[in-house]
């Protein structure tokens, strides 16, 4: 059978998904490479040796996104302090997830004025109130530089505003001219690519709660599920609210493997096998870490060029070709 290969995104502006799709293929094709998988890589980039599709769903947000901006559709009030409350429990989540990463006291106090900046405050008022405060994290958190100059936030408006992506779609609010949530919006898309399987599905960041949740609703057979600097497991942010509750493996997926970078300032609890429930058929997520160059690791190219990644990755696009089932895949 034709493999299918579904790439989902993370947090981030808008995107050309034809120059990303290029860009995820070249890199998953550098790490098969590595992983001694060369005729894997040759086919990934050959055209007509299988089908890949890249995800895009950051227009969903709103326009402007590119430059910051943040045009909402139908929140509603109760959406409004829904996305305020998780916009500071993901602030305060990541502040702390920093701490436990740096002892010296010049970020200790960097982080300890930028963790006093993230707590709510008694008298706040508002969303806007909330964004403000994020703001001032996100300046005390750019003074640490640990993003180089290559990451994606330059500026404290674009870190908050790819922040409150997470905060949006976890609100389940946000309603288009039908009445449709963004959340459900994103997921359809995903839900489209993967289709009626089989499909090999890799998630970045914020893509894999909205991958997990996509398939969850699915009865596509997912030979493999990989998620790459995921946020699933942050237990007073995403975790508790992800859908179905209590959290588990979807019963299509038959092996996930969960790759988590130790510099991943996103990826705060990385394994994933200890917070999530098995599926019917046994199977639970593998968490593996890996260890990238440079100061910022979460990108997902970095993820998909290490050959512990692509490896495998390599391997269940040979065993769909050869007519494998897929469902209860190796361990």
């Amino acid at each position: 059978m034709q493999s299918r290969l579904v790439f989902v995104h993370g947090i981030g502006g808008l995107r050309d998904p034809a120059r990303e799709l290029a860009a995820w293929t070249q890199a998953l094709a550098v790490g098969m490479r590595e992983a001694g998988h060369s005729a894997a890589a040759r086919d990934l980039v050959s055209e007509g040796s299988g089908e890949q599709v890249f995800v895009h769903y950051a227009d969903l947000f709103g326009r402007g996104q590119g430059q910051g901006g943040d045009v909402p559709g139908a929140v509603g009030e109760a959406g409004v302090e829904m996305e305020g409350e998780i916009l500071s429990d993901l602030l305060v989540a990541w502040v702390d997830g920093l701490a436990a990463e740096h002892s010296d006291e010049w970020h200790r106090q960097i982080l300890d004025h930028a963790r006093a900046e993230a707590r709510p405050r008694a008298q706040e008022q508002g969303s806007l109130a909330v964004v403000r405060r994020a703001l001032n994290v996100a300046t005390t958190l750019l003074a640490l530089k640990p993003w180089g100059g290559t990451a994606q936030w330059i500026t404290p408006k674009l870190m908050v505003s790819h922040l409150r992506q997470v905060t949006r779609y976890l609100a389940r609010s946000d309603l288009d001219a039908q009445g449709i949530s963004l959340d459900l919006r994103i997921r359809s898309r995903v839900a489209e690519a993967i289709g009626d399987g089989p499909a090999i599905v890799v998630a970045h960041s914020l893509g894999s709660v909205v991958a997990l949740e996509t398939l969850h609703q699915l009865s596509s057979p997912i030979p493999l599920f990989v998620t790459l600097g995921s946020p699933i497991a942050t237990r007073t942010v995403v975790w508790p609210r992800l859908l179905p509750q209590p959290p588990g493996v979807p019963d299509g997926v038959g092996e996930w493997l969960n790759f988590w970078d130790r510099d991943d300032v996103i990826a705060l609890r990385p394994h994933l096998e200890r917070e999530l429930r098995p599926s019917a058929g046994g199977v639970i997520p593998i968490s593996r870490r890996v260890d990238s160059d440079g100061t910022w690791v979460h990108d997902a190219e970095k993820y998909l060029a290490q050959p512990a990644v692509a490896g495998p990755i390599a391997q269940a696009l040979a065993r769909m070709a050869g007519g494998a089932s897929g469902c209860g895949g190796s361990r």
